[in-house]
């Protein structure tokens, strides 16, 4: 039976995601994606792939997941779908007490015990670059007192979307409210064109970070090992327990002894068997 292939788009009076559909997707990003989709996450979903559907014309979800699936479908559509399904949401300077903590605690003894060592962190879910990017600010921002430190960030996530907004580093300007008035002037440019109403990291910033796919469902994360710094924030929470110590036993692999792991404030460790001591509330050591 040859794979369906979409239509030329059109508009199209698009019908519910029916049972049958639904399970195929999600068992698929259950099991792929390690993301938890019980049926109150139906409407979620039939809403996020919708426009997939108006993309390509098809007229029911039946056409789409068929598509999806298919050998075409998996070489095309598949990321795009995975795309549309996983949540982004960041902002600037979010959960802010832990860039505090890393600023007053962390580095300095980073800087006075490895003087002259180029430090390595790693945003691990890092959305649209807002996390990596107040990062880079508040690491820039500490070089001026600790002039013998530098380091290095990587960024990644699942979605080659968000990834792909990220490297542009664009960002309308009311998402920069939370970043602090002297970082705007030192670490944002603002749009030549003012009817626009954005602005962009400069570009002396945006060097010190590289944008990587990386799905935490995988065996094996394609990154280095020996990160000073991890963060890890409202990214487990999407995974049922038991996957949630499988991933973060993956990260902490990447940690060298003695540097750090930053959750998200609604995240616990609880009960987990990882190489890791807790320092402050939700800001862990690792072993």
């Amino acid at each position: 039976m040859a794979a369906p292939t979409p239509p030329t788009a059109q508009p199209v009076q698009l019908a519910s995601l029916d049972d049958r559909e639904f399970r195929r997707l999600s068992a698929f990003i259950e099991r792929e994606l390690g993301i938890r989709m019980p049926d109150t996450k139906r409407v979620m979903l039939e809403s996020r792939l919708q426009k997939r559907l108006r993309l390509h014309g098809f007229g029911t979800f039946r056409e789409y997941v068929d598509y999806v699936f298919s050998e075409q479908g998996s070489r095309t559509e598949m990321i795009n779908m995975i795309d549309a399904v996983t949540t982004n949401k960041t902002d600037f300077f979010r959960e802010a007490d832990h860039f505090e903590f890393l600023q007053s605690r962390v580095l300095p003894r980073m800087a006075e015990s490895r003087p002259g060592t180029t430090l390595n962190f790693w945003s691990a879910g890092c959305s649209t670059g807002e996390e990596p990017y107040t990062l880079a600010m508040v690491l820039e921002d500490s070089r001026s007192r600790l002039p013998r430190m530098d380091y290095r960030i990587l960024a990644t996530d699942i979605s080659t979307r968000v990834l792909d907004s990220a490297q542009r580093a664009i960002y309308d300007l009311e998402k920069a409210d939370p970043i602090p008035y002297e970082f705007k002037k030192r670490f944002l440019l603002r749009s030549k064109d003012r009817e626009r109403g954005e602005v962009r990291i400069r570009p002396e910033l945006r060097s010190k970070v590289e944008f990587r796919r990386v799905n935490f469902m995988d065996d094996t994360y394609p990154v280095p090992s020996g990160f000073d710094t991890v963060f890890c924030r409202n990214v487990i929470i999407y995974f049922d327990r038991h996957t949630q110590e499988r991933i973060l036993g993956h990260i902490c692999a990447h940690i060298r002894p003695g540097g750090w792991l930053f959750i998200g404030h609604s995240e616990t460790l609880t009960g987990m068997d990882l190489p890791l001591h807790s320092a402050a509330p939700t800001i862990y050591q690792r072993e």
